[in-house]
């Protein structure tokens, strides 16, 4: 489908229908005894609106709840504009990506130019899931791949369950420590799958988990993974891809989806179906949100600072060159990304981090309030230790757009967003009933915190709708109209006071291990 045609047409219905709409919205409020809040009268023509006197009735007249009034109204419409911005470069990007994908059918001869790749799965206590994300990955048709599980000192019977299914043996391989790790205690070999190996080291947390297996990894890139992820066949062919086309590109990320409830077989998945639990469809839009627009537009820039530790593809001697993955963050995936953004740019080397918006990877969600609640605490502490280790980024003469751009957009709109945000809802709502807070003032602060939102997440579902279309029955799709407004009103405001704890521990408490974060459920055969 056209996207050009489609939001032309969009628009042209939009701007014929809004003089109707707005006009007999305002005939009726007039009957009603809100009436007395709207003070001016509409004639089918914007310009009929006395702004001076609506500005005046939404900015109170004392100079300092003005000013706080102003700056979040503004704050919230600047982060909306934003992502607006990146929208319009994500939707020429995505058409011009989907006319010109034809990669499921190359032929078989243009597929072994595709450099080989050792994925790597940090596993700590995935005895409920670790064997079908193994075998789904034995099904990923590429060229010449390998798989190594790290088993990380996990307590329950997760090598067990490999020993057993994939009939393990110990093997005498040649482990070169370029970076250090806890101690291994064994290396076993698959006597099924001649690409398959397992780690069995000391807990160390991810970040060693990964770097324990680039050292034992034969293949110059290496994807990384979590152990309650399923890839798609052709996942690790479209993750690929931009190493291909581009010989300097050093790392790619792939959208990742939402698991809970899809349909899967022996490992392998089948089908895509939206989850039964609420909390999980409204995350649903989250992600398509995060990814289709968040990250796919800052891409074509060359500023993309995240690529998700559920799945991304690194060239694996320019991660050992800056280092290997710290031990001292919970935020390994974004932190590796924003030091290899700092390193090669200081170095001025040549270099691009790419992004593939296909649903390559699926993972699961929390579907209760306090697994949500510990992970986006995870996130938002990964988030700040990320950003507070790798200032030499921002505004570096070097750093283009990621320094210019991607990072101060980072700082204000990410990990400060908890406490502005927050204070923002609570401070107009509260000035509101304690009357120091006008009704238009708040209604301005509604539409621009809200109501943006809320055309955001439905750009971003429409996007999915007339691309990918993975939820196709018309049930699923009101579902998720549905989620777009829970995602914005509720469920926005509990993240965002999560994420704001998040930031209070990476302040206050010590790092905490990546051992005691425990998954909520397992995967099934549906």
């Amino acid at each position: 489908m056209d996207l050009s045609y489609l939001s032309s047409n969009l628009l042209d219905a939009a701007s014929g229908q809004a003089d109707v709409l707005v006009s007999t919205a305002l005939t009726h409020a007039k009957a009603l005894p809100l009436a007395g809040w709207f003070d001016f009268s509409w004639s089918g023509d914007m310009s009929a609106i006395d702004l001076n006197e609506w500005v005046s009735g939404v900015i109170s007249q004392q100079p300092v709840v003005g000013f706080f009034q102003w700056f979040f109204i503004i704050y919230f419409l600047v982060l909306c504009t934003i992502y607006l911005l990146l929208e319009m470069v994500a939707i020429s990007y995505i058409k011009n990506y989907m006319d010109n994908r034809s990669l499921n059918v190359l032929p078989r001869a243009y597929k072994k130019y595709f450099r080989p790749i050792s994925v790597l799965v940090p596993a700590f206590n995935e005895m409920g899931s670790i064997v079908q994300t193994v075998q789904s990955l034995l099904r990923l048709n590429y060229p010449e791949f390998e798989i190594i599980v790290i088993n990380d000192g996990s307590t329950d019977d997760t090598l067990g369950q490999l020993r057993m299914a994939f009939d393990l043996q110990p093997f005498a391989e040649a482990y070169r420590d370029r970076l250090k790790t806890m101690p291994v205690r064994q290396v076993y070999n698959s006597r099924r799958y001649a690409n398959l190996r397992v780690i069995d080291k000391e807990n160390g947390g991810k970040s060693d988990s990964l770097n324990a297996g680039i050292n034992l990894a034969r293949y110059p890139l290496y994807c990384c993974m979590d152990a309650d992820s399923i890839l798609l066949p052709e996942s690790l062919l479209l993750l690929a891809k931009p190493f291909l086309e581009d010989t300097n590109t050093v790392a790619a990320g792939g959208t990742v989806r939402i698991l809970n409830d899809c349909k899967l077989f022996g490992g392998f998945f089948v089908k895509a179906r939206l989850p039964k639990s609420m909390l999980a469809q409204i995350q649903v839009v989250e992600y398509l949100r995060a990814f289709l627009f968040g990250r796919l537009g800052w891409a074509p820039l060359n500023a993309l600072l995240i690529i998700s530790g559920a799945f991304g593809l690194f060239h694996k001697e320019t991660v050992i060159e800056v280092g290997g993955y710290r031990n001292d963050t919970i935020g390994e995936d974004m932190e590796i990304v924003v030091r290899m953004h700092r390193y090669l740019r200081n170095r001025d080397r040549d270099f691009r981090i790419a992004f593939v918006p296909d649903p390559v990877c699926w993972t699961l969600a929390p579907e209760n309030l306090n697994a949500l609640k510990n992970q986006r605490m995870r996130w938002q502490r990964g988030l700040a230790e990320s950003l507070w280790r790798n200032l030499g980024l921002l505004f570096n003469p070097k750093s283009g757009f990621a320094g210019w751009l991607a990072m101060p957009y980072m700082i204000i709109f990410e990990l400060f967003s908890p406490v502005i945000e927050l204070a923002g809802f609570v401070f107009m709502i509260l000035g509101f009933v304690f009357d120091f807070i006008s009704i238009k003032a708040l209604i301005a602060f509604l539409v621009v915190s809200i109501g943006l939102g809320m055309l955001i997440s439905l750009l971003a579902l429409l996007l999915e709708i007339i691309s990918y279309r993975l939820y196709k029955r018309p049930l699923e799709v009101a579902t998720l109209l549905f989620a777009v407004v829970f995602d914005n009103i509720g469920y926005r405001q509990l993240v965002l006071f999560f994420r704001f704890l998040g930031l209070l521990n990476w302040i206050f408490v010590p790092k905490r291990r990546w051992g005691q974060v425990r998954h909520q459920h397992n995967m099934a055969n549906t």
